[in-house]
């Protein structure tokens, strides 16, 4: 009977408790932990009250049991009152730190606290590179954009005033002003893939394909690039190396790369193609160029948007703006694989590698 009382009167003293925390849980922590005390407290008198009244303990003996447990209830309460200032005081020190730009996380924190400053330092710390990414993103991009336009623009007025007119002069600036166009349309083209792969808006249709397949197209569009330029395109590929992936998406990224590779290899010197399976059981492509290598600082930031190598933007005749390695990521992660770059040799090797399908 005793025990069932106490069960009773422990239960109905709970749900109030839980009741009562629901309509604080926005207050303080430190309201909810004397809360929970009041709680353990109460549900043990009422326990020590239902034995006493059982028992029909009185006089000096029951004075003496409920003092002992209102001690305790109070002994409880100042512990959890310590215990409450100190979690608050050190939220407060976390949201203090928030506050203060730049956010560097607390240290000797609660550990749960700490886990979210740290977080929170990791955050932010990609937030700003990030927001740093952007704007260098739009300076480059504006550079990149101005000095074509105003090209444009210049000759533009020469035709429309008179200033060019023998046919010669106005063929060849008729046919700047159709390449130069042409390079301003890749470039939004490559901003517009860009932000769709950003914005996780980049939808793949995937089907299984075989790599060797993927190098012959490859490398049937970039030979003409080649040849103008008198760089010696091979392949080598493995005859069966399937792989889940969207065609297009996957055959514009390994393009970005040779292209790429064309451009800095000097004329008489091989850029080469392979398509293998590597000893982590993964599918490799991978693009070997003889560019002279890469300096080892720029490596980490070969991928990131509008990154060239170098501090000039200036435009060349068959330079990008820095947008192809940065695609070629975002679509090598989409396909849940990922991209590398290594120095080879007398030039880099870029490799993407990803999933092989079983069968």
């Amino acid at each position: 009977m005793v025990v069932a009382v106490t069960a009773g009167l422990g239960l109905l003293i709970a749900f109030a408790g839980v009741a009562v925390m629901w309509r604080l849980r926005t207050r303080s922590i430190g309201v909810m932990l004397a809360v929970v005390v009041v709680v353990a407290v109460a549900a043990t008198l009422a326990g020590v009250v239902a034995i006493i009244m059982k028992m029909i303990i009185a006089g000096a003996v029951k004075d003496f049991v409920l003092s002992v447990v209102t001690v305790g209830g109070l002994v409880g309460l100042g512990v959890a009152f310590v215990l409450a200032k100190r979690v608050v005081g050190e939220s407060r020190r976390l949201v203090a730190a928030v506050r203060e730009p730049p956010f560097v996380a607390p240290k000797g924190l609660p550990a749960e606290l700490q886990t979210i400053a740290n977080t929170l330092e990791e955050a932010y710390a990609r937030e700003r590179a990030l927001e740093g990414a952007r704007r260098e993103l739009v300076a480059w991009v504006s550079h990149d954009l101005r000095t074509p336009l105003a090209g444009m623009r210049a000759m533009a007025e020469a035709l429309e005033d008179g200033v060019v007119s023998d046919p010669e002069t106005v063929a060849r600036y008729h046919g700047q002003i159709k390449q130069e166009v042409e390079r301003l349309s890749a470039m939004v083209d490559d901003l517009f893939e860009l932000s769709r792969i950003h914005a996780g808006a980049l939808r793949l249709s995937r089907a299984r394909i075989g790599l060797a397949d993927l190098v012959a197209d490859t490398l049937a569009g970039a030979e003409p690039l080649a040849r103008a330029k008198g760089v010696v395109l091979t392949a080598e590929a493995a005859d069966v190396v399937p792989v889940e992936a969207d065609a297009g998406a996957l055959g514009r990224a390994l393009g970005n790369l040779v292209v790429n590779a064309i451009r800095h290899t000097p004329s008489d010197r091989t850029v080469v193609l392979r398509a293998r399976v590597d000893d982590t059981g993964m599918a490799c492509l991978s693009v070997t160029d003889c560019c002279g290598g890469i300096p080892e600082e720029d490596l980490p930031r070969l991928f990131e948007v509008a990154f060239r190598g170098e501090a000039a933007r200036t435009p060349t005749a068959d330079g990008g703006a820095g947008l192809g390695l940065a695609i070629a990521q975002g679509i090598v992660e989409a396909h849940d694989g990922r991209i590398e770059v290594v120095n080879d040799g007398p030039g880099c090797r870029f490799e993407i590698r990803l999933p092989l399908v079983a069968g």
